[in-house]
């Protein structure tokens, strides 16, 4: 893999002010004091005026963009409208059709392309410039675009083709939006030029910038997504976008033929490690990443994962797709031990499910001020504890990655999970940390022992990948499917590699039938499913579920689903700290599966096959009435 040093990234987040990020691309802002003819003279100037674009990386109105404040408000989130996981306070929208009409916004913003237009349309003029530094600068300027508009036609499907600097007196500024097939032929075209004609300028742009292998990464995410929409909604046309994934993937494959292991000794360690490393810049797989930097641009997403504020967790049903470790659902497993506790339900798990969700165990608190603990002479009590690693300190920051027993930013001791509330029980046992959920299933993914944490301070600094390879294997492996192409063969260059990371038995294609998952939403092929699950998995809390489920037309298969937590005895209530606003399916019952949120079908509600689209903000449509609106809307 090539090395990185981290720079523009960071850079580009601290200087960062984008005034051109209008919710409308009618709305026009000069062009500065700073004349085209001087802007557009030398190498840097295109350079500076390309680092502003880098924002999109953080720009929440992607899904799987990064978030310097919370995951919960950022990546989580698509895996929260897919119903994939929980917020212990509001039920899903999409689910009890919450959704509200939007006047504005909405994701309907055109001021990034706005942009990158004016770039463009100034590389030829540029006279100080060889012809190879005009093409890389066109080919970083493509990336962009195709980025942003990869985004645009994901939410509202035909969109405007902008491709200049729109005055009033432009056409094209008052028309009707664009066939969605058109533009999306069209970014492809772009982005294959930027591929071929994207400059080796690592030494004046600094690493960890657009490269070559960045456009592949991302011909790879938009051809896969794509191909299965245009395939799923019945558009046609999408055999050469799985060809083209396949193609851009398999280069990719090449290039980055290791995946990252980690250091820190736990199962699956380098899947866990990826979200919370110090440094990326020499990690097998990554193809671009965001760099934090102490004392110069910092984070959230650890810290709030340690205190009260955080809100994610993980419902039952989830929690059922992660495999035994045999390879096998937990239907047909001989390995699955069952869920009526939680010590069961992990137990010879795909350990990725433990770098996702905090697995259970108790200590009992020292006499003294926390955080001192010994262990309980339940044996059970310390299994997880001795597979993620002891936490003997405690301390604020502490060591290593994800470490058990868990404790807050002040380095209180957590002394027990599941704690669905904080409060006491009736082993007088304060669960001081304040790390509770309602399921029982509190997702950590961004949780680090080393890094510092402080009450309302942002001061994490883990690495996050943006592009990494091990998206790029699933991306081939359900490209390959749909080409009527995935042999064992090509299982094994892609799932497999990312089970023997996870050390879960491998895919076997033959043995998969009909009755591999009894669970699956029967219309979908098992062979497809199993694909499906694995990405589901890996990519579990990156922001891609949404997107996901309304690519392949599944969402009410995911989303109509009524959120549950763990299993619980009435007797152990108490001893769990119960939360009032938590309960079981029927208060007369002694045990069952913990109530979250009402069936959404029983209360009439359910999935709309208008949330496949986004509304267009009707302030658009009173701003040009040639702009139609979505269906249903």
């Amino acid at each position: 893999m090539k090395k990185k040093n981290h720079i523009t990234i960071l850079i580009v987040s601290i200087l960062f002010v984008f005034t051109a990020c209008n919710d409308s691309f009618l709305e026009k802002y000069p062009k500065t004091s700073l004349t085209e003819e001087t802007a557009f003279e030398t190498y840097d100037n295109f350079k500076s005026f390309v680092f502003p674009l880098y924002e999109m990386f953080i720009n929440n109105t992607i899904a799987t963009s990064l978030n310097n404040g919370f995951a919960q408000n950022g990546p989580y989130l698509g895996d929260v409208w897919a119903g994939h996981l929980a917020r212990r306070n509001n039920f899903n929208p999409y689910a009890f059709q919450t959704i509200t009409n939007s006047s504005s916004g909405n994701g309907w913003n055109f001021g990034y392309i706005r942009h990158i237009n004016m770039m463009l349309e100034n590389i030829d003029g540029a006279d100080n410039l060889t012809q190879e530094e005009k093409d890389h600068w066109k080919s970083v300027g493509y990336f962009f675009h195709s980025y942003w508009y990869m985004e645009l036609v994901n939410r509202f499907g035909d969109v405007p083709w902008i491709t200049e600097v729109l005055d009033e007196t432009s056409p094209k500024a008052y028309g009707p939006r664009d066939d969605r097939k058109m533009v999306t032929d069209s970014m492809l075209i772009r982005l294959k030029w930027a591929e071929d004609h994207i400059g080796n300028f690592e030494n004046r742009d600094g690493n960890n910038t657009i490269n070559q292998d960045v456009i592949q990464a991302a011909i790879s995410r938009f051809t896969l997504r794509e191909g299965t929409w245009r395939k799923y909604h019945n558009l046609g046309d999408h055999d050469k976008y799985f060809q083209e994934c396949v193609r851009v993937s398999e280069i990719l494959m090449g290039k980055y033929p290791q995946l990252y292991t980690g250091t820190d000794g736990q199962p699956a360690a380098g899947y866990g490690e990826m979200w919370i490393s110090k440094d990326l810049s020499d990690v097998p797989g990554v193809i671009l990443y965001k760099e934090y930097k102490d004392a110069i641009l910092t984070h959230n997403n650890g810290y709030v994962e340690h205190t009260s504020s955080h809100i994610i967790e993980m419902p039952q049903h989830t929690v059922d797709l992660y495999l035994c470790k045999d390879g096998l659902t937990i239907d047909n497993s001989s390995l699955y031990e069952g869920d009526k506790d939680m010590y069961s339900t992990f137990r010879n798990r795909d350990p990725r499910m433990y770098h996702t969700i905090m697995p259970p165990f108790r200590v009992k608190p020292g006499s003294g001020d926390y955080p001192t603990w010994s262990f309980t002479d339940n044996a059970t009590d310390r299994e997880y504890i001795d597979i993620m690693g002891l936490n003997e300190s405690c301390s604020n920051p502490g060591v290593g990655m994800k470490r058990l027993p868990a404790q807050n930013w002040g380095a209180d001791l957590l002394p027990y999970i599941p704690n669905l509330q904080n409060g006491i029980g009736n082993q007088g046992t304060k669960a001081k940390a304040f790390v509770a959920c309602r399921s029982g299933y509190y997702v950590w993914k961004h949780w680090s022992n080393w890094e510092t944490s402080f009450n309302n301070g942002a001061l994490n600094t883990s690495h996050k990948p943006i592009f990494k390879i091990e998206e790029v294997l699933l991306n081939y492996a359900e490209s390959k499917w749909e080409l009527g192409q995935f042999t064992q063969d090509a299982a094994n260059k892609s799932i497999n590699k990312l089970r023997e990371r996870a050390e879960v038995a491998p895919m076997t294609i033959a043995n998969i039938d009909n009755t591999f998952d009894p669970k699956r939403d029967p219309r979908v092929d098992p062979v497809l499913w199993e694909i499906r699950r694995e990405r589901t998995i890996e990519l579990m809390a990156e922001g891609f579920g949404f997107d996901d489920i309304r690519r392949w037309k599944t969402a009410d298969w995911f989303v109509n689903k009524q959120q549950l937590g763990m299993w619980i005895e009435q007797s152990k209530v108490n001893e769990s700290l119960w939360d009032e606003g938590t309960h079981l399916p029927t208060r007369n019952l002694t045990e069952g599966y913990i109530y979250l949120w009402g069936d959404p079908l029983v209360e009439g509600k359910g999935w709309l096959d208008k949330y496949y689209l986004y509304q267009v903000p009707t302030d658009e449509i009173v701003l040009n009435p040639e702009i139609e609106q979505n269906p249903g809307w």
